[in-house]
């Protein structure tokens, strides 16, 4: 079974020992993704447009494995706050309302740095 690494072309891969994405056979591990902007790297305040850059990378790095949102069979969010996951409940149903994948969510007393307030995994299951 073949394996295949996906990165996002960012320097911390490489320090921090991950791949933005793992593809193994028809899974396709997608790694935790915060809310940077994907074209400038700016980290925007709302949460609501976290998760928004969060999917728009997820979604990237989906097509390069050749998958797609829709494979989707698992997500985990790690929010830091009840309120922000209540903001952010209606955006990631916009991304996986009619997909419905198995999820969990999190309420954590910090993310990497602090202007994170969402993480996202994602595991999807291409279809044949």
């Amino acid at each position: 079974m073949t394996r295949r690494l996906i990165s996002s072309g960012s320097d911390f891969e490489k320090i921090a020992g991950y791949s933005r994405a793992v593809v193994q056979g028809d899974w396709v591990f997608v790694a935790g993704t915060t809310g940077y902007d994907p074209v400038t790297k700016a980290m925007p305040e709302s949460v609501e447009e976290q998760v928004r850059n969060c999917f728009a990378t997820i979604d990237k790095a989906l097509r390069e494995a050749g998958s797609s949102l829709a494979d989707a069979v698992r997500t985990q969010y790690f929010v830091t706050s009840r309120e922000d996951a209540e903001k952010a409940f209606p955006v990631i149903g916009e991304f996986l309302g009619d997909i419905r994948p198995a999820a969990g969510i999190y309420v954590v007393s910090g993310l990497y740095r602090p202007e994170m307030k969402i993480e996202i995994e994602l595991t999807a299951l291409k279809r044949a």
